[in-house]
């Protein structure tokens, strides 16, 4: 249930700050207790990036990106990837038209504004590679043609940390175009008290009669024009060249960590991509502008850095054998690089 949502009337003319003021709030009164989840969803759409989001079942990850695209006025469809998908099954296919003697593409459900690919890692690398594709290139390839998809698209993949029995595990290549690895974790007790009492509300207007089932829908608040507009302020969010110089030198650091902390250096095999400076950059800025500022300060590369990096690190096997997890590394390179 959404409580107190400006109308979209109201802000159909507002600045695109107010507007993702009202998406954040409007986000964080129906996904309780999920701050982070909720923020970096709205990061990775001002950026125009994917999310891979790993946490157990029942931590609101498929509510909160439906409830995003209800408020953004855009098509939304979950994909739950098994085993036995094919990549005709997300991508669409060809369809024979006797009438005409030609073959027509039917879309399939790739083609959506925001795309939930839920257990991703339980598909095989076929379904995969037609996933990358269309978060790389932006198309679907069937045969000899190629089709784009809607130029807003988002996709959130969400993994299950603790079931590994029929997954596959996702290639580098593919974490490496996810502008964001989230872990979402359980939500403070009295988060989850107010989850209790929103469910037992729910539950009272189904009984009473008021929805046939399901959650009550998200009014629309933002159109395309609008988020396509807030990117492009975002985009020019002024960053000083000593802390572009930063973002790189960090990024370096994920790759030669010897040579600031030399306790990590046989602990990481292989470090961030060029990838991961261009994403830190563009995250820090969408960071503080949903912080209201006009600026880029350290404090946002930090608060966003372990969500860009933590997939992007490649760890040796002595650093899986001694438990070692990327954020550790992360978090001790972000002390020993110098900050300008």
């Amino acid at each position: 249930m959404l409580r107190d949502t400006p109308s979209s009337t109201h802000l159909a003319q507002a600045p695109p700050g107010e507007v993702f003021a009202a998406i954040a709030a409007a986000l964080d009164a129906r996904v309780i207790g999920q701050f982070a989840l909720t923020q970096r969803l709205l990061i990775a759409l001002l950026c125009d990036g994917h999310v891979l989001v790993e946490g157990v079942p029942g931590l609101a990850k498929t509510t909160a990106v439906k409830t995003l695209a209800e408020l953004l006025e855009a098509d939304f469809h979950r994909i739950q990837f098994t085993p036995d998908l094919l990549p005709a099954d997300i991508t669409g296919t060809e369809i024979f038209r006797a009438e005409t003697g030609t073959f027509e593409f039917r879309p399939g459900p790739l083609f959506r504004n925001l795309v939930l690919a839920d257990e991703i890692n339980r598909a095989p690398a076929k379904v995969q590679s037609a996933l990358l594709e269309a978060m790389e290139e932006r198309q679907v390839s069937v045969g000899r043609a190629s089709f784009a998809l809607p130029e807003l698209f988002m996709v959130m993949a969400t993994q299950n940390p603790i079931e590994h029995d029929g997954t596959y595990r996702l290639p580098e290549a593919q974490l490496d175009r996810f502008l964001l690895h989230v872990e979402v974790g359980y939500p403070a007790p009295q988060a989850e008290h107010a989850i209790l009492q929103l469910a037992r509300e729910e539950a009272g207007r189904i009984a009473s009669g008021e929805r046939a089932a399901g959650r009550a829908s998200a009014k629309a608040i933002a159109t395309a024009q609008q988020v396509f507009e807030a990117r492009r302020q975002v985009l020019a969010m002024h960053m000083a060249r000593p802390l572009e110089q930063y973002i790189v030198e960090l990024v370096l650091a994920s790759r030669k960590p010897g040579a600031y902390d030399a306790e990590l250096a046989p602990l990481v095999h292989l470090g961030a991509s060029p990838r991961a400076s261009i994403g830190l950059d563009r995250a820090a800025r969408a960071h503080a502008w949903l912080s209201g500022r006009d600026y880029v300060s350290p404090q946002d590369i930090h608060a966003i850095a372990p969500d860009v990096l933590r997939h992007r690190l490649l760890l040796s096997y002595q650093a899986r054998a001694d438990g070692v997890r990327a954020d550790e590394i992360i978090e001790r390179l972000v002390a020993r690089v110098p900050v300008p």
